[in-house]
């Protein structure tokens, strides 16, 4: 390293460390990324199934309100570097991008791997060096400033870098197979940081019973889930869901999570109630049944469930409604189509728990953003310490929001961190 230049180190290569790094570099530092694994961006590489949700265009302020910890603490980030600036700078190397439903951005070949291979490339470009199989051990501090780093090569042989700054981009604990497993807060508590905290988020629930997994595979749209905790409603999403084996998951499910992992630690009592027919108010709905079973009345109830429902869903309905499969559409009471309407608007499940972070999407907690310059992402107790993306107690809903808060994040790090001082 050229002595003249500022020294920047970057632990971790995911998103918000390669951004943070190629930064730094194109702002005249001599920087390196360490990853612990054999190569960097592999997190990414698996992101939105494999297809990379880079970013949302919601408008900066709902973009904030999607954020369930950090919003306001990221506003300053965003401020500087957001949605148009990133959709810039991946056309700017080469990864064009489109807008689909939701306000989602991805990239126009839908492939993550070649996100993570443009954003390496980039960083390269930049002059940034990469030293893979490096893992952090420790932080060395010399009068509040951080001064060198301890690091571990493959082989376990250990070595000392020295440096003017450190960017701790180590991503949370989810999907640890990838690199993430909790490095990041380690090393700020030993330098006096504040953990919030850390508990998967986006992360698929298990439900009593064997309800979900007589429903597995079957997928609904267009439903609204109603999250209750300790009888009382707390929240509500609109949109996809999906039976698995042990419970729920798909995207409204996921933006329930978080909410529903702290309720689980606390022992509350959870139910989700999916309404089946959420374009339908209880009256139009009975209206509904009561033409469908006057039209079709001498067909099986069975029969008749099946323009209602997927196929799987028909024997539920009818053992949860207590309604004879093979009765006429004639044969149906008013309090048993009553039954079934209040049943389609609340078919209700008990959470038992949540699934492990190694199926989480990302991590709610982590390093308190108390602790942390917004305008700078620098550590307000340790000089010369930044923090960028997850390693931070910010997560947000899917669809986008959280990749860009890992970018914005990386892109101030990187910059505060090469410009401090000059």
């Amino acid at each position: 390293m050229n002595m003249a230049q500022k020294r920047i180190i970057v632990v971790g290569g995911g998103a918000a460390g390669l951004m943070a790094a190629g930064q730094a570099a194109l702002n005249g530092a001599a920087t390196t990324i360490l990853e612990k694994k054999e190569r960097p961006g592999r997190k990414l590489r698996i992101t939105g199934k494999g297809r990379c949700n880079l970013t949302n265009n919601a408008p900066l302020t709902e973009f904030i309100g999607r954020f369930s910890a950090g919003g306001k603490f990221l506003r300053q980030a965003f401020s500087r570097f957001f949605t148009p600036d990133l959709i810039e700078f991946f056309a700017r190397i080469g990864v064009a991008t489109e807008l689909e439903r939701g306000g989602r951005v991805f990239p126009e070949n839908n492939d993550a791997k070649k996100v993570a291979e443009a954003l390496d490339k980039w960083a390269r470009d930049c002059g940034v060096d990469i030293l893979t199989h490096s893992s952090v051990q420790s932080l060395i501090i010399k009068n509040g400033q951080l001064t060198e780093i301890g690091v571990t090569d493959r082989n376990g042989n250990s070595s000392f870098y020295n440096t003017d700054a450190v960017i701790i981009a180590t991503g949370g604990a989810s999907y640890p197979a990838t690199g993430s497993t909790g490095d990041g807060y380690r090393l700020a508590e030993s330098v006096g940081h504040t953990i919030i905290s850390v508990r998967p988020s986006l992360v698929p629930v298990e439900t009593a019973g064997d309800t979900a997994l007589r429903l597995q595979g079957v997928s609904l749209r267009n439903v609204s889930a109603r999250l209750w905790i300790n009888g009382k409603k707390k929240d509500e999403r609109f949109g996809e869901m999906l039976f698995t084996h042990f419970g729920l998951s798909g995207p409204i499910i996921l933006s329930l999570s978080r909410q529903i992992v702290d309720a689980v630690r606390t022992k509350a009592k959870i139910e989700l109630s999916i309404d089946l027919k959420p374009a339908l108010s209880e009256d139009k709905l009975d209206q509904r049944l009561l033409r469908d079973l006057d039209s079709h009345g001498k067909q099986k109830f069975s029969t008749l469930l099946k323009a209602l429902l997927p196929r799987k869903l028909v024997p539920i309905c009818s053992e949860m409604t207590k309604i004879d499969p093979d009765k006429s559409g004639h044969q149906i009471s008013a309090p048993e189509r009553k039954r079934l309407g209040r049943w389609l608007k609340d078919f209700r499940f008990e959470i038992s728990g949540y699934r492990p972070f190694e199926e989480a999407i990302i991590t709610a907690g982590g390093v308190d953003t108390k602790e942390i310059n917004p305008r700078t992402m620098e550590s307000l107790l340790v000089k010369g310490l930044y923090f960028a993306g997850e390693v931070m107690d910010i997560d947000a809903d899917t669809g986008g929001f959280n990749l860009q808060a890992a970018f914005s994040t990386g892109w101030l790090a990187g910059l505060s961190a090469a410009l401090a001082g000059s």
